[in-house]
């Protein structure tokens, strides 16, 4: 059976899935918008476990547990930062997507939620990065049975707009 693909409005921090996805930055440390959110919500000991795993390069992705949220993991995503395009951008933010769904599939987990990745402050464009980031899932879902449902999480009525547009063109 396909997994079912959803867009929802909301803090992605409230969500009972196996895994929510974090925007982080390469340090791992905690940061701003969703990273920093993800940081309070989990609590002291998401921070000391991620001091442990030597921060991540842009494209790749990294596992802890979900400590006080209610995910069981939390899988620290380190997107591009929008360059114009010129830096391989787009590729870094397939790959991104496909890592964070690898390291879903190999923990287990049946549910998962993307934030957007890279459209706050790291300034990707954010019609761009949907498209990517619905064509990599479904790409994934076609392949993985294991995976029974997966949310894009958007904070903003832009997003959320934005990815129940692209969705039902592909319905």
């Amino acid at each position: 059976m396909k997994a079912l693909i959803e867009v929802c409005k909301s803090d992605i921090t409230t969500l009972k899935v196996d895994a929510i996805v974090n925007a982080a930055n390469c340090s791992l440390l905690g940061g701003g918008g969703v990273d920093g959110a993800i940081h309070r919500a989990a609590g002291p000991k998401l921070l000391e476990e991620c001091k442990t795993l030597g921060g991540c390069e842009p494209g790749d992705a990294k596992i802890t547990d979900g400590y006080a949220l209610s995910a069981r993991y939390v899988i620290h995503a380190v997107g591009p930062i929008w360059q114009g395009g010129t830096h391989d951008e787009e590729s870094l933010l397939e790959r991104v997507y496909k890592r964070s769904f690898q390291l879903a599939i190999e923990a287990g987990c049946e549910s998962i939620a993307f934030p957007n990745i890279s459209t706050g402050v790291y300034g990707f464009p954010k019609k761009q990065a949907a498209k990517i980031a619905i064509a990599t899932t479904q790409t994934i879902v076609e392949q993985v049975t294991s995976l029974k449902k997966i949310f894009f999480t958007c904070f903003d009525e832009e997003n959320y707009d934005l990815y129940m547009k692209l969705l039902s063109k592909d319905d």
